[in-house]
C-alpha cells in the first residue's frame, strides 16, 4: 500500500508550501529529517522573537526564507542595532544576513535611522519594507532621516508601509522626489499613521503621487475639514487620479476616524461642516480610475447627494469589490422600486457605510436586492435603519453573507443585532455587535408572533408593502410571505431551507450559530458581559476567537454591583482559544483616586476576574490608561489574575509592566511567548522605575526561558 513518503517530492512541497499554521509546520518538520527538509525548504515567512542580544539563539536552517519580521524582538521598543546594548551591532546584522540569505521582504522596528541604515546595507535587493515605530521621532533628525538610506540604497523597492511608524508628514515628500528612479517603481505605498494629528496635506498628496506615477495600492491619511489649511478636496482627488492611474487600491481616510473610538449613536449622522467634495468631481474621479478594485473614502464630513455618482461605479469601475464609505449621504434613496446609487454595483464583494445619515430600511433592503455577491457587510452610526430592514437585508444575502458588523446604530442594540442576523445564524463566521442592553426585556419575538422565513419580496421597492408597521409588532406582512421572489431563483427561505434549534429565554430565541468562528464586541465601561448568551448568543460550538473592546471613563463612576465583568461566561464556548481584551480606550486614575473612586487596579481586577475559567491559548491584554499621566501599565491584581490562565502560551501586553509582577507569569506551565508592546502613541521614551527596562525585561526572558515546558 503507497504511504505518503512515495508522493513524489515536488508534490510534496508543494503540499508543505499551502500550510501556513506554524505550529502545525514545526509538528510536521518532527516526523522525519525528509520532512524537515521539505519544510525548511517551503518557508517563506518568519517571525523572529527573543532576546536581540542572544546571537547563538539566530536560527540558520531557514535559508529560504524571504519575508523576515524583526519587529518582535526584545527588548522591544528599544533600537535594534544599539551599542548600549549589543557589543558588536554590525555583528548581529551580518549574522542576520548570513542566517537569511534570500530576504526580500523586511519588518522592523526602526527606533533610530542608523537601525535602517545598518540592515539595508545587509540586504540592498529588498522589494517590500515595513517599518514600525511608536517612540516620537526626535526633533534633531534630519528630515527624512529614515527614509534617505532606503531609498538611496534598495533600488528595487516597490512596497513600503510606514502605517506603525511615528514621523512628520514633511518627511516623505522630499525623498521621494529627491529619488525618483525607485519612487517610479513604487506600487504600494502605506501611509495611514495612526499618530498624525492632522495628516498629509492636499499639497504633500500631490507630491507624493506625482512622484510615485506607477502606484498600484495607495493608503493615506488626510484631513477633509474645509477650516484647516491643506484640505483634501476636489482637486486632490482628480490630481490623485490623474498621477496615478493604475490604481487598483485606494484609502483616503480622515485622521479623526483611524482612533477607531465609538461616536454617539444619538448623532444624526450628519456633521456642522460639510466636505468641499462635489457629486460631479466624484463622477469624474470614478472615470479616471477604471482599475479600482478596493476603495475607502472616509471623510468624517458631509458629502451629500452622492446617489448618482456611485451609480456611475458600476460602470466605470467594473472590477471593483470592496468599498467603504464614510459620511456619505444619499448612497441609496430607494423611493420606487428601480435600483438607485450604490445598489446598482452588483460586483461588489464587501461594503461598509459609516454614518450615513438617511440610510434607512428600504435602502437596506435596496442593497440586498442588488448587491447580490455582498460577502461582509458593516453598517456604523447610522440612526435611521431598524432590525427589520437590516433582517430583510440579511435574508436576501443569505447565500453570501458571512461576516457583518452592527454599530453605533442607536435602534440595534445587542438583542436587536443578533435578531437582525438570525436568518443567516447557521452560516455566519465574523460578527460584531455593541454590548447594549437596553432591548432586553423587550421580547422582539414571541411563541405567538413568529417572524417568517419564507416571505417573498416582488414589491420590496414599495414600503408600504413590505412591513406592517405597527406599534406593538415585529411581523412582516403576512400577505407578502406567500409570495415567492422574482429577484432570485435561488431565493427560497422556507423553514426546511435551514433549522434553527431554539428555545425560549427570557422572550429571546437562543440560536445555534454553527460556522461562528470569530466575535467581536463593544462595551461601555462598567457595563458587565453576563447577559451575552441571554440576549442570543448562548450556543457557538465553533467560536474560536473573541475581541472585546471597553470603552469609557472610569473617573467619577460609582463602584460596580457586580464583583466580575462576566469573562466566565465565555467558557460556554468549548473550543474558544484566543482572546484580545482592549481596555485601552478605558480612563481612569492610575495613581491614588479621590475618596469614593475606584482606581485603576481595582477597575483590572473587575474586568479579568474569571479569566482563568477559559482555556485560552492566547490572550491580548490592553491595559487601561490614565491620559494625564501617559500611563497604561499592568496592576499587581492583574498580574495575579493572568497567571491563572494555566493553559496560556501566548501572553501580548500592550503596555508596560514592573519586573516583580512580571514574574507572576512564570507560574503558567506553557507559557511560550510573552512580550511587553508600548504600541500606543506616544510611547514613553524612558522610565526611571523597574518598568520596561531593557535588563529587566532580559531577567524575565531569563526566568521564562529556563523552566521545562512539556510540549
Amino acid at each position: 500500500m503507497a504511504a505518503i513518503h512515495d508522493i513524489p517530492d515536488v508534490i510534496l512541497s508543494h503540499i508543505f508550501a499551502s500550510i501556513s499554521d506554524t505550529r502545525t509546520r514545526n509538528s510536521l518538520s518532527l516526523v522525519s529529517r525528509k520532512f524537515m527538509l521539505l519544510e525548511r525548504a517551503t518557508r517563506l515567512s518568519l517571525t523572529l522573537r527573543g532576546n536581540a542580544k542572544d546571537l547563538f539563539m539566530i536560527p540558520t536552517c531557514f535559508r529560504s526564507v524571504t519575508h523576515l519580521d524583526l519587529s518582535l524582538l526584545s527588548p522591544w521598543g528599544h533600537s535594534l542595532l544599539s551599542s548600549s546594548h549589543l557589543p558588536d551591532p554590525q555583528l548581529l546584522a551580518h549574522r542576520l544576513r548570513v542566517a537569511f540569505p534570500a530576504v526580500t521582504s523586511l519588518t522592523v522596528y526602526a527606533r533610530s535611522p542608523s537601525t535602517i541604515q545598518m540592515l539595508v546595507q545587509q540586504w540592498p535587493g529588498l522589494k517590500r519594507v515595513k517599518l514600525v515605530r511608536w517612540h516620537r521621532r526626535l526633533t534633531q533628525w534630519p528630515i527624512g532621516a529614515d527614509f534617505v538610506c532606503l531609498l538611496e540604497q534598495c533600488e528595487n523597492l516597490c512596497w513600503l508601509d510606514l502605517s506603525s511608524l511615528y514621523y512628520w508628514t514633511e518627511d516623505l515628500p522630499p525623498v521621494l522626489q529627491a529619488c525618483p528612479k525607485v519612487s517610479a517603481s513604487l506600487v504600494h505605498l502605506n501611509l495611514l499613521t495612526t499618530s498624525f494629528t492632522e495628516g498629509f496635506k492636499s499639497q504633500d498628496i500631490k507630491e507624493i503621487t506625482t512622484a510615485c506615477p506607477n502606484l498600484k495600492s495607495f493608503l493615506v491619511a488626510c484631513n477633509f475639514d474645509p477650516r484647516y489649511i491643506g484640505f483634501v478636496g476636489d482637486e486632490t482627488l482628480l490630481a490623485v487620479a490623474n498621477n496615478c492611474p493604475k490604481l487598483t487600491l485606494l484609502h483616503l481616510v480622515e485622521t479623526s476616524s483611524l482612533a477607531d473610538v465609538r461616536g454617539d449613536p444619538d448623532n444624526e449622522g450628519f456633521t456642522s461642516e460639510d466636505a468641499m467634495i462635489t457629486r460631479g468631481t466624484l463622477v469624474e474621479f470614478f472615470s479616471r480610475l477604471p482599475f479600482l478594485q478596493e476603495l475607502v473614502l472616509d471623510v468624517c464630513r458631509n458629502v451629500r447627494y452622492t446617489g448618482l455618482a456611485l451609480e456611475m461605479l458600476n460602470s466605470k469601475c467594473k472590477d471593483l469589490r470592496v468599498l467603504k464609505l464614510g459620511q456619505f449621504h444619499g448612497v441609496c434613496l430607494a423611493i420606487e422600486s428601480p435600483l438607485d446609487g450604490i445598489a446598482l454595483c452588483s460586483g461588489l464583494q464587501e461594503l461598509s457605510i459609516k454614518n450615513s445619515g438617511d440610510l434607512t430600511d428600504m435602502g437596506l433592503i435596496a442593497i440586498g436586492r442588488g448587491c447580490c455577491k455582498l460577502s461582509r457587510f458593516e453598517v456604523q452610526g447610522c440612526k435611521r435603519i431598524t432590525e427589520k430592514g437590516l433582517r430583510t437585508m440579511a435574508c436576501l444575502l443569505r447565500n453570501t453573507l458571512v461576516e457583518v458588523k452592527i454599530s453605533c446604530c442607536k435602534n440595534l442594540d445587542a438583542a436587536a443585532s443578533l435578531r437582525a442576523v438570525e436568518p443567516i445564524c447557521d452560516r455566519i463566521q465574523w460578527l460584531h455587535i455593541d454590548c447594549v442592553w437596553d432591548g432586553l426585556g423587550e421580547t422582539g419575538n414571541s411563541d405567538s408572533e413568529q417572524v417568517g422565513h419564507s416571505f417573498g419580496l416582488n414589491q420590496v421597492g414599495e414600503s408600504s408593502n413590505l412591513f406592517s408597521f405597527s406599534e406593538t409588532g415585529n411581523e412582516y406582512d403576512q400577505d407578502m410571505s406567500r409570495k415567492k421572489c422574482k429577484y432570485s431563483d435561488d431565493f427560497e427561505l422556507s423553514s426546511d431551507s435551514y433549522i434553527m434549534e431554539t428555545n425560549a429565554v427570557n422572550g429571546f430565541w437562543c440560536k445555534k450559530w454553527d460556522k461562528l468562528r470569530y466575535l467581536s464586541l463593544w462595551i461601555g465601561v462598567a457595563e458587565l458581559l453576563s447577559p451575552l448568551p441571554m440576549a442570543g448568543l448562548e450556543d457557538c460550538p465553533e467560536l474560536e476567537e473573541i475581541r472585546i473592546k471597553v470603552e469609557g471613563d472610569c473617573r467619577g463612576r460609582p463602584k460596580p454591583y457586580e464583583r466580575a465583568f462576566g469573562l466566565s461566561y465565555l467558557a460556554r464556548y468549548p473550543r474558544l482559544s484566543k482572546m484580545q481584551l482592549d481596555c485601552g480606550e478605558t480612563i481612569g486614575y492610575a495613581l491614588t483616586a479621590p475618596s469614593g473612586q475606584m482606581d485603576l487596579s481595582l477597575w483590572e481586577r473587575f474586568y479579568l476576574n474569571g479569566i482563568g475559567n477559559l482555556r485560552l491559548n492566547e490572550l491580548d491584554y490592553w491595559p487601561p490608561q490614565d491620559r494625564d499621566v501617559n500611563q497604561r501599565s499592568l496592576s499587581l491584581p492583574s498580574a495575579g489574575l493572568l497567571a491563572e490562565c494555566r493553559e496560556l502560551r501566548k501572553l501580548f501586553i500592550h503596555g508596560t509592566a514592573h519586573e516583580h509582577f512580571m514574574m507572576f507569569l512564570t507560574r503558567i506551565p506553557n507559557l511560550r511567548d510573552v512580550q511587553l508592546r508600548e504600541d500606543y502613541y506616544p510611547a514613553p521614551e524612558s522610565d526611571m522605575s523597574t518598568e520596561m527596562r531593557a535588563d529587566s525585561c532580559s531577567r524575565f526572558e531569563a526566568a521564562l526561558n529556563s523552566r521545562h515546558i512539556l510540549d
